[in-house]
């Protein structure tokens, strides 16, 4: 191989590995799903997506956090991720039979049994309710609330490539 050839070839081994490195993908398996879809044009929330890089950041935080809800007796089950895959289903499942929240395009998040409402609503009072509603499923252990009034205000959360951009 000609020196100008390997050159080319390590350039091109860069680009090729910088562009792995920074894939983001929901590596935690962190259950994310959307519940209603009414309000066209609400800006629809990226998800739980990380680089290899901040998995390997965050990996420590969530066996700390994780662990220590069982070691205080607040949880059953040995970490407090393992109840996010059957918590998220039953908050859908909740919402999308409440029948107040129809005319909303709202998203949610589980990690650690705190739940993230993440999309559009009409009315404060709305946003409201859906908290209060989340909190009466079981095992859930509190709601972070980013729904937005309508589907043009600034999104409180990060926002799917291609969508209007978060404040920050």
């Amino acid at each position: 191989m000609k020196t100008g050839e390997l050159m080319l070839f390590i350039f091109l081994a860069g680009l090729s590995f910088a562009g792995v490195a920074q894939e983001r993908k929901n590596h935690f398996n962190d259950p994310f799903l959307q519940v209603t879809s009414a309000l066209p044009g609400c800006p629809v929330p990226e998800g739980p997506m990380f680089t290899p890089e901040q998995v390997r950041a965050e990996a420590h935080v969530r066996a700390q956090h994780g662990g220590s809800c069982f070691r205080s007796g607040r949880c059953r089950l040995p970490n407090s991720y393992l109840y996010d895959r059957e918590i998220i289903p039953r908050v859908v499942s909740y919402l999308q039979q409440d029948g107040r929240f129809n005319h909303t395009s709202v998203w949610v998040l589980g990690e650690r049994r705190l739940v993230t409402l993440m999309g559009c609503v009409q009315t404060q009072e709305q946003a409201r309710a859906m908290e209060q509603a989340v909190l009466l499923v079981d095992d859930v252990m509190g709601v972070v609330n980013y729904l937005s009034l309508g589907s043009t205000a600034k999104p409180k959360y990060s926002t799917a490539p291609g969508e209007a951009q978060p404040v920050r």
